[in-house]
């Protein structure tokens, strides 16, 4: 380093005067994935750590969702990454199987085809050329948010291996006597024309309508309400609550049903709430699942009435109408036969519609393949009861609960041709054969495989070990399961951790697929409304990073990301972050051009000044804070303890009052420059997991290290300086007190003043050149008069306004201001010293006139400090 510190101690050439995203990111993203910083070597001695990706939908683009839940997964690894960790993010994509037929199914149609024009075969062949040219979109976008995943590890769930392991865990479950064959209601898409999960519904406000109508004549008259009167020609029966003196007379007896030529008996069962509606409710077992309950009890007959395309098909007048038709119709009938009693519409109620297309769903009794949950169930929630696998953050631990405990069998047979097919074949006199992946199906005339494929969450919850080469022993398989962490969103706890966490323990012996499940919130707009194209705010993350760069994307969701709490976003939040990226960029092009340097030992405390003490005391602190937050996966913490150290503590302040040393040359713009380069490298290693591009590209300037990516992670190293921390608070104190005051009197920021400052025998004493830098503050040379004077932090602070405010004028306004601060506290007092106003008044009004008073009193404070301030003149 030159004696004259203008000239730089380490090359910016390499720096463009200004941070351009878009010039960095790509090509040194594709760096990292060409050097294999990502992969990880199931043959390393480093302790492991494993995250998987949330399987996107090969269907799916990214999603304001996926960017914000992989910034988080990618803090976590990259961090671990450069603590030594043998890390592993493992990518994959899910083969989505109704989005994706029906994806295939709309490009047939523009041709005039559907799939049964093809064929299974030849469908599933068109559906692999798809995925082929236009699946996977994902997979790019997720380079540009800057996912650091093994991308030679990635997997798909329908590739061989994982086929395998979806064969091999059927066939134990079934063998086990796990999976079973039986009818039961399901939830059905009359457009997919399939079975399709809890997740896969989407329940909403829909308008309809409320009949309330009578069954049977004379004293056997009962009435009973419905949303859909459709199904009442499927109804068996009308229960009542055991104890319901109203229908004591009913229950054994039958009853007319309306429109049929059928009687159906009316039934004591509990699960009649006698307080709802007329304390009768219809039942009809093969189109509602309380119904079918109700059903098995009293030994009930199902009488399906609707086909798969939700058509009615009982012979009569109704036959052949849409279920929606059909209930218009039935209404009217029952109307002309004088059986309506009340009609109330619109009558706002939630109804499931698919979450595909859209459709309502249609309970409907079918024959599908089910796993026996509960076993599976228990493990899962033992799992967590015994604190093997943590949830985070722990108040979570109670739905998880709620929902495991309470888990009805699950439905994993899907009417669809993509997907696993179920390994089952049937024989010509009724043979169930279960065929395992090292097995030879059944053949010869009659024989034929189950049509249906198995439930893509059947697959996905095998996503933990079947990606590192399960059912076969693999080196991946004992380095790297079980997962270290799991982060989600807590809207699919339920379906596929819980998923997960039953396979994984039945497959592994026991050992559970993660140690920690790290739950986070929804991403929502700034208003905290959710978003959604039909609501019009939905937001393109791409459209973001394009304008301002992925850093300010990931640096945004990663400061809005508390454990389980849903994140607001908005544009002029990214844009803040783009400004902070930016900021990091131009003070640290600043400061190596103007000293800061890693070459070299750290200078002894004894070499510094207490400004470089301060520094260094702060930046250990943070690092300690970060560590822990980290560890808390508190994210939003991290990254406000990042932002307010880089942006406030070594820009605003480190570098303000070392320029002066910088400026000065000599030795201890030497130890400055030092200490300045050793704050850099360690903030810059701080930031990189969650801001890695700009990072990367300033730390490899001021270092000349490879890479950021593969740099250590910085250790606290116990350096703490107390009394540097209150000399330099001091100094901020006076900075902060003065330029306040400079507001007030209206002068410009970079307005130079006169003035005499009086700051020996206080610590300050050795900050006064830096202090009148910061300040804007002139000698106070010949003909000084000093016209305001602020004592602060133990010293004083004279300055000399001649000429540089109208005193007058000044007075003037702040006497002004001064009286309706007074009249303001009069008036609060009156109201607050007022006991039958206080008797009456609500506690938010009270309180509401506490902070007025509050507040005009500190105003009082700050406007009588200026008028004493002011020249007397």
């Amino acid at each position: 380093m030159t004696e004259n510190s203008s000239q730089p101690t380490a090359p910016t050439s390499e720096l463009p005067t200004q941070y351009a995203p878009a010039d960095v990111e790509g090509a040194l993203y594709e760096r990292w994935v060409e050097r294999g910083y990502f992969e990880a070597d199931a043959k390393s001695d480093k302790p492991p750590f494993t995250v998987v990706i949330p399987p996107p939908n090969v269907t799916g683009s990214l999603h304001l969702g996926h960017a914000f839940e992989h910034t988080l997964i990618d803090a976590l690894t990259r961090r671990k990454r450069m603590q030594g960790y043998e890390t592993l993010w493992q990518p994959g994509m899910d083969h989505a199987g109704i989005a994706t037929q029906n994806v295939v199914e709309r490009e047939l149609a523009k041709e005039g085809k559907s799939r049964h024009d093809l064929g299974r075969e030849a469908f599933i062949e068109r559906v692999w050329q798809w995925k082929g040219e236009s699946g996977g979109q994902i997979s790019g976008q997720m380079r540009r948010l800057g996912d650091g995943v093994a991308w030679s590890r990635e997997r798909f769930t329908m590739d061989e291996g994982l086929s395998q392991a979806v064969q091999t865990i059927f066939k134990r479950l079934y063998e086990d006597e796990l999976i079973y064959r039986a009818e039961r209601i399901i939830n059905w898409c009359p457009r997919c024309l399939t079975a399709i999960s809890d997740i896969e519904v989407e329940y909403q406000d829909d308008d309809g309508e409320l009949v309330s109508m009578t069954y049977g004549d004379g004293e056997d008259t009962i009435v009973v309400a419905t949303t859909r009167a459709e199904t009442m020609l499927g109804d068996t029966a009308v229960a009542v609550h055991p104890d319901d003196e109203r229908y004591r007379h009913l229950i054994g007896r039958q009853i007319k049903l309306p429109l049929t030529d059928r009687s159906i008996p009316v039934v004591a069962d509990a699960h009649v709430d006698p307080e709802f509606g007329t304390g009768a409710v219809k039942v009809t077992p093969a189109h509602d699942p309380n119904d079918f309950e109700i059903g098995q009890r009293h030994d009930l007959p199902s009488l399906a009435v609707m086909n798969e395309r939700a058509v009615i098909t009982v012979p009569g007048p109704f036959e052949g109408l849409d279920r929606l038709e059909a209930r218009s119709a039935i209404v009217a009938a029952l109307r002309a036969e004088g059986r309506i009693v009340a009609e109330k519409r619109p009558y706002t109620h939630s109804v499931g519609h698919c979450s595909r297309c859209k459709t309502t769903i249609e309970p409907r009794l079918s024959l599908q393949w089910w796993v026996k949950v509960a076993p599976l169930a228990k493990a899962a929630g033992d799992a967590v009861r015994d604190g093997r696998v943590k949830i985070h953050p722990q108040e979570m631990e109670k739905r998880y609960f709620d929902w495991v405990d309470n888990l009805h069998d699950w439905c994993i047979s899907r009417q669809l041709w993509w997907g696993h097919r179920i390994p089952v074949w049937y024989g010509p006199a009724g043979e169930v054969v279960c065929v395992g992946p090292d097995e030879e199906p059944p053949t010869g005339e009659g024989w034929h495989q189950e049509t249906d494929v198995l439930d893509t969450w059947f697959s996905s919850g095998l996503w933990p070990f079947s990606t590192l080469g399960w059912p076969e022993q693999t080196e991946s398989l004992a380095k790297f399961y079980p997962n270290s962490v799991l982060v989600t969103g807590y809207d699919i706890l339920f379906f596929w951790v819980a998923r997960m966490m039953m396979f994984g323990l039945y497959a592994m012996d026991g050992t559970p697929p993660f140690h920690t499940i790290a739950l986070h919130g929804m991403v929502r707009d700034q208003f905290g409304k959710k978003m959604s194209k039909s609501f019009g705010n939905a937001v393109n993350p791409l459209d973001w990073m394009d304008k301002y760069g992925s850093d300010a994307l990931r640096f945004t969701l990663a400061r809005g990301a508390n454990p389980g709490v849903d994140v607001p976003i908005g544009e002029d939040w990214v844009q803040g972050s783009r400004n902070f990226a930016n900021k990091i960029w131009n003070a640290t092009r600043f400061a190596l051009m103007n000293g800061a340097t890693v070459e070299g030992p750290l200078p002894s405390p004894e070499e510094m000044s207490s400004t470089d003490r301060w520094i260094l005391s702060r930046l250990n602190k943070t690092v300690a804070e970060v560590d822990a937050f980290y560890e808390d996966y508190q994210f939003a913490k991290l990254s406000e303890s990042l932002f307010h150290f880089a942006w406030d503590e070594v820009f605003d302040w480190y570098v303000e009052l070392s320029k002066t040393t910088f400026f000065a040359g000599g030795e201890q713009a030497r130890v400055s420059g030092r200490v300045l380069g050793e704050v850099l490298d360690v903030m810059l290693r701080l930031l990189h997991p969650v801001v890695p591009f700009v990072t990367d590209t300033l730390w490899t300037t001021l270092t000349g290290g490879e890479s950021l990516v593969i740099a250590d992670w910085p250790a606290d190293s116990s350096f703490r300086d107390e009394a540097a921390e209150r000399e330099i608070a001091l100094v901020q104190q006076v900075v902060t007190e003065v330029r306040r005051f400079r507001s007030d009197q209206g002068l410009q920021p970079g307005q130079k003043v006169p003035a005499r400052l009086s700051l020996d025998g206080t610590a300050l004493a050795p900050h006064e050149a830096a202090i009148r830098q910061l300040l804007r503050l002139q000698p106070e040379g010949e003909g000084f008069h000093a016209t305001a004077s602020l004592p602060v932090a133990g010293a004083t602070v004279a300055l000399d306004l001649s000429g540089t405010i109208d005193v007058a004028a000044e007075r003037k306004r702040l006497t002004k201001d001064l009286g309706a601060a007074e009249k303001e506290v009069a008036q609060a007092n009156a109201k607050l010293g007022n006991e039958a106003f206080l008797a009456k008044a609500p506690d938010q009004v009270v309180e509401k006139i506490r902070t007025r008073l509050s507040t005009a009193e500190a105003e009082i404070a700050r406007i009588t400090g200026q008028l004493a301030a002011l020249p007397q003149s």
